[in-house]
């Protein structure tokens, strides 16, 4: 099946911008250690601190504060109240690109009620500020005597450090920028860049092996006792026990997902269902985590007993009774697992949780987030359109975050991050998003997403590309804007890293103890949830929404446009099979006689020397290898809408795949697609059918279902073999081949003999109600 390419639009474009990388980068360029981006110039002022300031009011005390003017930009520091030595620490950027002004002005001044009042000030000449180019030292503060309006010394000093930068500066992240003058104090918190890193997530494993001496109040009855086990808002329960005694067995292994540094106990419940609906607790107990066994490998650990309390009610008080109630577990921290917290096609970590089974790095993954362009307004500010776009990136447990530039569709961020590679079949995530809390309390909307799959990377080159934010929509599949990234993969050994093709892709307890697909899926959802809990507890936070597109959350969801296009995906991977099919069709009905006849002589070469046949295959395939090299892909890959039939998807089939879960549509929309799915499920069903009838009739061969069927085809069998052993296996394999390979002259359109055979084998759709 050819691929279809897709829109221009919503291609990837190669581009040139002017970076370091691969050029000799001297001067006021950036350090070697940030050349994928582009060079961005600042004016840094960090104010330290103040002494001897003034007294302004009428009590003789001073509320000081610092405002850098530097032409039209302003900014200014938190005000102390009744303080004469303040310090601040505060770091302000001026992008370069936008000074116009000549003159840099400190000035501290006195908060007051109705007008602030001037205490002093500092003056500096922009053109005799120095540069400082990482890996220099950071400029050491100075104290510079304040002076008044006129020029003359004022009483009191700041500490001040100014110069010329760039991005790569320590001081970069840490900094109000003049781009976001419009955001107060407050919120420049929330515009900050920041690295983040995901929890350290843990299997707990509970073995509920039995419990002794239960109390039920009812005595009369045999006790139906399951145990509840709770962790934060995880809650799974074990089936009902066989044995209905106070002494009840279960063996049942129960799965959660803990972070650590733990935060909450491990709850369990025994309870008796004594009615519909109706459960009385038998017993409680709670167990810290931080008391439970950590194993590294498949090793059981040593079983515990547990003393069940248990709660009566007694004058509106709970008071505690004490009895010999007692249950017998097996507790355990899994560190051998790789907590799943993303979607195994594109995991960007596959190491287990424990430190010590993990690998050496194989290499360094560097990215460079340069800028953005075309973005779509995502808001309306004084009447107008407006985007304030950042990006997220994540990769292992490691996430960053750009800052946030403020009302801009082609925003320019040209920020750096590096990430230690452990295994090359892995995916990083980039993700761009407008902020929703700068102004208010809104969600971040999603602009959109790229991936890059470590694997198809070469070794140390930069790939320097704009990919398309492609966002799919109730209306339909909409381009957000454009990224543009770069990107290198550097090899520490190349040895080590071939090796690890042969490794597991998992660690060696998803194969030595596996966990069920169902059990993997919840587990997964239930890792998210602490993840993105963490994650938004951080400040400035990553917000829910935020790391729930990133780590795919909904893409276990029914989608109709996704089935569709896993199926044309099916189809794909099968073209190769059918064009192999076709061709040897052809060449059987001799449509092209030259190339038939040189299928026998070759076919006749291989029957009489079939020690060829595996070289022969082998040598094929590499040389298909070697034709493939010069169309080998050159960039990486990026969202397809083609290939998710996104761009021929039906509105209602979009509708349908927005809907939250559970349905919140009219009764009418859900039953016309209850009844769309219930034909596609037909057609399903008639397939698997139609599967099912095949190989019940290769069963029946020999089953005697059809007497006459199974007679015909024992004493073929054994016509067979007497005759194989009597022929050489040359001989048999040339005569089949002609056979196959005979001319249409000696064809019949009618379906060969044991086709036919075949077709009449009785098979159990007979028997279906």
């Amino acid at each position: 099946m050819q691929k279809t390419p897709q829109a221009v639009d919503f291609a990837l474009k190669e581009t040139s911008p002017n970076i370091g990388a691969g050029s000799t980068v001297t001067g006021d360029k950036l350090s070697c250690t940030y050349d994928l981006v582009e060079q961005m110039q600042y004016l840094y002022v960090r104010v330290v601190k103040a002494k001897d300031l003034p007294g302004r009011d009428v009590t003789g005390s001073c509320d000081p504060y610092v405002e850098i003017k530097l032409g039209n930009y302003k900014g200014v520091t938190k005000h102390f109240e009744k303080k004469s030595n303040p310090q601040w620490n505060q770091v302000f950027a001026f992008s370069k690109e936008r000074i116009q002004a000549s003159v840099l002005e400190v000035v501290v001044k006195d908060k007051d009620f109705v007008v602030d009042d001037f205490i002093g000030k500092v003056i500096f000449e922009l053109n005799e500020v120095p540069k400082r180019v990482p890996p220099d030292s950071p400029l050491a503060p100075q104290w510079y005597m304040l002076k008044d309006r006129k020029g003359d010394k004022a009483k009191g000093e700041i500490m001040l450090a100014v110069w010329m930068g760039t991005q790569a500066d320590e001081a970069f992240s840490d900094a109000w920028h003049s781009d976001a003058a419009s955001v107060g104090t407050e919120g420049v918190n929330k515009i900050r860049s920041k690295v983040y890193l995901s929890p350290k997530l843990w299997y707990v494993r509970v073995n509920v092996i039995e419990a002794q001496d239960l109390v039920p109040s009812d005595k009369s009855r045999y006790p139906e006792v399951f145990v509840k086990v709770i962790l934060g808002n995880q809650a799974v329960r074990t089936r009902t026990s066989q044995s209905k005694s106070v002494n009840p067995m279960w063996n049942e292994d129960l799965m959660f997902v803990a972070a650590d540094p733990f935060e909450e106990p491990l709850i369990l419940t025994v309870e008796d269902r004594v009615g519909q609906g109706k459960d009385e607790v038998l017993g409680k107990c709670m167990i810290p985590l931080q008391n439970i066994q950590r194993r590294l490998d498949h090793k059981p650990v040593n079983t515990r007993w547990f003393n069940l309390e248990k709660y009566v009610i007694v004058d509106g008080e709970k008071k505690e009774t004490k009895f010999a109630s007692r249950i017998h577990l097996r507790l355990s921290l899994d560190g051998g697992y790789h907590v799943l917290d993303e979607s195994t096609h594109y995991s960007s970590d596959l190491r287990p949780t424990a430190k010590q089974l993990w690998r050496p790095s194989i290499g360094i993954f560097e990215l460079g987030v340069i800028s953005a362009m075309g973005l779509m307004p995502l808001k309306t500010k004084d009447g107008r359109g407006t985007t304030d776009a950042y990006c997220v990136a994540k990769y292992g447990q490691k996430w960053v975050r750009t800052r946030t530039i403020i009302d801009s569709s082609s925003p320019r961020w040209n920020e750096q991050y590096t990430w230690e590679v452990f295994d090359p079949c892995t995916v990083i995530t980039v993700g761009v998003f407008d902020n929703g809390h700068i102004h208010g309390d809104g969600k971040d909307l999603r602009i959109g997403k790229v991936r890059i799959r470590l694997s198809t990377l070469e070794a140390d080159r930069v790939y320097t590309h704009s990919y398309p934010l492609i966002v799919l929509q109730p209306s339909g599949v909409k381009k957000m804007g454009e990224v543009q990234l770069a990107v290198r993969f550097t090899c520490s050994s190349l040895i080590n890293m071939l090796h690890m093709y042969s490794h597991p892709l998992l660690p060696k307890m998803h194969y030595i103890h596996p966990l069920s697909v169902i059990q993997l899926d919840n587990l997964r959802h239930q890792a998210m949830q602490i993840v993105s809990m963490r994650l938004s507890r951080a400040e400035p936070p990553l917000r829910k929404e935020v790391v729930e597109y990133m780590l795919d959350v909904d893409s276990h969801m029914w989608s109709m446009r996704r089935s569709k296009a896993n199926f044309f995906r099916i189809m794909g991977v099968l073209s190769g099979l059918i064009a192999v099919g076709k061709w040897f069709d052809q060449i059987c009905h001799w449509k092209n006689p030259l190339t038939t006849i040189l299928i026998h002589i070759l076919f006749i070469i291989l029957v009489l020397y079939p020690e060829l046949i595996l070289p022969t295959i082998f040598l094929y395939l590499f040389l298909i290898g070697i034709w493939n090299f010069r169309w080998r892909p050159r960039h990486p890959s990026h969202m397809d809408t083609r290939l998710s039939h996104a761009d021929a998807a039906h509105p209602d089939e979009l509708d349908e795949e927005f809907d939250t879960f559970p349905t919140s549509k009219s009764s009418d929309i859900v039953r016309m697609r209850y009844d769309r799915l219930r034909s596609i499920a037909g057609r399903v069903q008639t397939v698997v059918g139609d599967l099912a009838t095949q190989g019940e009739r290769f069963q029946s061969l020999l089953s005697w279902r059809d007497p006459r069927a199974t007679t015909l085809f024992v004493i073929l069998c054994l016509v067979a073999a007497v005759v194989l052993y009597v022929t050489p296996f040359q001989v048999v394999g040339l005569l089949i081949g002609i056979y196959v390979l005979r001319h249409p002259r000696f064809r019949q359109r009618v379906p060969s003999v044991p086709l036919n055979f075949f077709r009449r084998l009785p098979a159990r759709s007979d028997s279906m109600l």
